[in-house]
């Protein structure tokens, strides 16, 4: 399509971040569809990404009109073991969006779990989004609780602290902290920032350990809290707006977007044990007051998702019906709708 030699050249927005914005389909998916020849800008189809349009521009996908983007959303989702985390698989494997509740929108996964691990993971219907937290430069934390087989003393451990190169390929240092022994196995706490492909099991093995369950808890300042296997559960706008710094409602995603740091009884304390190199070790104990209980099981749901790491609030909240600092509590779900729930039809996922 011809672009309009005294149109302004930074006008409007690129087709392709409309489209994602817009929930049609990634921006990448969104350039194939052009290419393909399925978008029409005006009653013109178009062959190339490369089209800045506007609201006043009229855009249509394989003959349907594309109305303005919606509000920029996140979900929370526990994804089961034995999933793929991706639209399609090329072996024929189940994945996770086979098994999504049917009401919810076309989402994008920010970042990856493998197979064999379960866990956190965000959903969300704005490409932008997705982008700016899946950024090394937004420095996210995600921690991870993870059973391996054997019985690893401390010092065995010392190596992923300092950084460890694998294949060729160097791992930043992760806080490892030795939970406890459960038999054959142990309980490790990890925290990463980087998230590169099976990067706890792969660096794991390197130190001659084997990795036999693998459970992210957390992704910046969002938390597993008492999902289960297969639940969803939406953040809300105000919870958005408190933790990402913009209105979801009615602001474009930031060129930045960065939580706010939590603040913990070890981080405000002014006897915050230091590390060699100064740097304090709140995490550590943060992590350890927070994760060392039972790993997620099947019981009642309590649709609660806990988003601030002061576990001492928790009986408190709880008599308050479920008001409190850092805490989103959820709504009842209408019978066989809501968060947890399977299409009609869907096999069970394996957890």
């Amino acid at each position: 399509m011809t672009k309009d030699p005294a149109a302004p050249v930074n006008a409007g927005e690129r087709i392709a971040k409309v489209l994602s914005r817009a929930g049609i389909a990634s921006r990448r998916e969104a350039e194939r569809m052009i290419e393909l020849g399925q978008v029409a800008v005006n009653g013109k189809v178009i062959d190339s990404p490369a089209l800045n349009v506007s609201t006043a521009d009229r855009i249509m996908v394989d003959g349907k009109l594309v109305g303005q983007p919606d509000a920029v959303r996140l979900w929370l989702y526990y994804k089961p073991d034995g999933l793929v985390t991706s639209n399609s698989d090329e072996k024929g494997r189940e994945t996770m969006f086979d098994y999504l509740p049917e009401d919810l929108p076309r989402v994008m996964t920010i970042g990856r779990l493998d197979l064999n691990s379960e866990g956190l993971l965000l959903l969300t219907n704005d490409g932008a989004l997705k982008r700016r937290l899946e950024l090394p430069s937004t420095g996210w934390l995600r921690k991870y609780r993870v059973r391996i087989k054997g019985n690893p003393t401390d010092p065995e451990l010392e190596p992923l602290r300092q950084g460890i190169t694998v294949d060729g390929e160097r791992f930043q240092p992760m806080i490892v902290i030795l939970d406890r022994i459960q038999g054959a196995n142990a309980w490790l706490t990890v925290g990463l920032r980087e998230g590169k492909n099976r990067e706890i099991r792969r660096a794991m093995t390197a130190i001659g350990l084997t990795v036999n369950r693998l459970i992210r808890v957390s992704y910046g300042p969002f938390r597993l809290g008492e999902l289960e296997p297969g639940d969803v559960q939406e953040v809300r706008g105000k919870v958005l707006k408190d933790q990402l710094g913009f209105d979801p409602a009615t602001d474009e995603v930031p060129t930045e977007v960065r939580a706010k740091p939590a603040t913990t009884r070890a981080s405000r304390s002014p006897r915050a044990a230091q590390s060699q190199d100064g740097t304090t070790t709140s995490f550590a104990r943060e992590t350890a007051q927070t994760l060392r209980g039972p790993v997620p099981t099947r019981g009642p749901r309590q649709r609660t998702v806990m988003l601030a790491p002061e576990p001492e609030l928790i009986e408190r909240v709880k008599a308050k019906g479920g008001k409190g600092s850092g805490w989103a509590k959820a709504k009842p779900a209408p019978a066989g709708k809501g968060t947890g729930s399977r299409p009609n039809g869907a096999k069970k996922p394996k957890t």
